[in-house]
């Protein structure tokens, strides 16, 4: 674009100077320092290539006719530059705006998320930053990624245990030249830290503190707890219900359908009562094959409810002392023997106790 000779030139030549004289006047000077590739979204087309390695500063003091005869630069890149300088008037990692109603927040409209699903198209290092100062203001780097992942299917089995300070002092760009991480597991990441983002953004000044824990399983330790304070057992519709019930769901939305009704086939809750025997004719697999899936109970709900054990340990003991029904304290046995195996480690084990009986 060699000259301004439109309409259209003149009011981007005028957009420019806003936004030059918006930036010279901003109470955060140390933006000027960045490049302009700091507010790039994932997302954004038509992006001015040139000017990217640039910093603010540098295209604060050039004039829009300088920029404008760079080859290869016309009207819409130039165009696009305005809106890059115009994010650099309003965001920064620490400033961010907070998201609504779960959608993440930019100023671009035409880059917007679609409802409260993620996008991770929509994650720029801007962004990324303030979710990495939310998990700092709020001292949780020492959560695993497993715990606090909206569901553990999209989340590598590899990294349910690792920590969210792994994360903390990378940018996106670094995370990305990881040997290990692609771009599926970029994105697992990047979700679990914007789920973590939603829930605390407007938590830090209010007075208030969140449960970070899957909500299932906070209404499931919160029943347990109002249960142990009665003078009588709950039946066992309720503990179906309230308990159990919660739990087969967890594990279906952590670890699917298939293990999901395995879980209740060996509980007899919501699917007939089955043996494992059975369980491997019904599906066409071994019976090694369905201990690999059971153990997927244990492996989820180690890292999703660490302390279930112990919950489920003191609950199993106050409904003796209630005298719960038969029938109550069977399925709180098995249940515990599901989710927290005392016997078996291993398949392996699994199989040589079935040879010897």
């Amino acid at each position: 674009m060699s000259s301004v000779n439109s309409a259209d030139d003149v009011k981007l030549a005028t957009s420019f100077r806003q936004v030059c004289d918006e930036l010279k006047s901003a109470p955060h000077p140390e933006r000027l320092k960045r490049p302009l590739a700091f507010w790039v979204l994932p997302g954004d087309r038509r992006l001015p290539l040139a000017f990217l390695g640039r910093t603010i500063g540098e295209l604060v003091r050039s004039s829009f006719q300088d920029l404008a005869s760079t080859p290869g630069v016309g009207h819409k890149k130039m165009a696009a530059l305005v809106t890059l300088m115009s994010r650099a008037t309003s965001s920064d990692p620490i400033e961010y705006p907070t998201p609504s109603n779960g959608d993440l927040a930019h100023e671009d409209s035409t880059a917007s998320a679609s409802g409260d699903q993620f996008n991770p198209a929509l994650v720029s290092e801007i962004v990324w930053g303030q979710w990495r100062e939310t998990v700092r203001a709020h001292k949780i780097g020492h959560e695993k990624l497993g715990r606090l992942a909206p569901s553990l299917q999209s989340l590598p089995t590899v990294i349910w245990d690792t920590p969210l300070s792994f994360y903390l002092d990378k940018t996106l760009g670094e995370i990305r030249r990881l040997k290990t991480h692609g771009e599926k597991r970029v994105h697992a990441v990047l979700e679990v830290f914007h789920s973590v983002f939603c829930m605390l953004a407007f938590v830090r000044h209010s007075g208030l503190a969140v449960r970070l824990e899957p909500r299932l399983i906070a209404g499931v330790q919160d029943w347990m707890a109002e249960a142990k304070k009665r003078d009588t057992a709950p039946d066992l519709e309720e503990v179906v219900g309230r308990l159990v019930e919660p739990l087969m769901v967890q594990l279906e939305t952590d670890v699917g359908t298939t293990v999901s009704m395995l879980a209740r086939g060996r509980l007899g809750v919501g699917a007939p009562h089955r043996s494992v025997r059975q369980q491997s004719r019904d599906l066409g697999l071994t019976r090694a094959r369905v201990y690999q899936l059971l153990e997927d109970c244990h492996r989820t709900m180690s890292i999703r409810w660490p302390e279930g054990k112990r919950h489920l340990d003191e609950f199993s003991q106050r409904m003796d002392e209630l005298y719960a029904s038969a029938d109550v304290a069977n399925l709180l046995g098995t249940l515990r023997e599901l989710l927290y195996p005392l016997k078996y480690d291993s398949v392996a084990q699994h199989m040589l106790a079935e040879r010897a009986q």
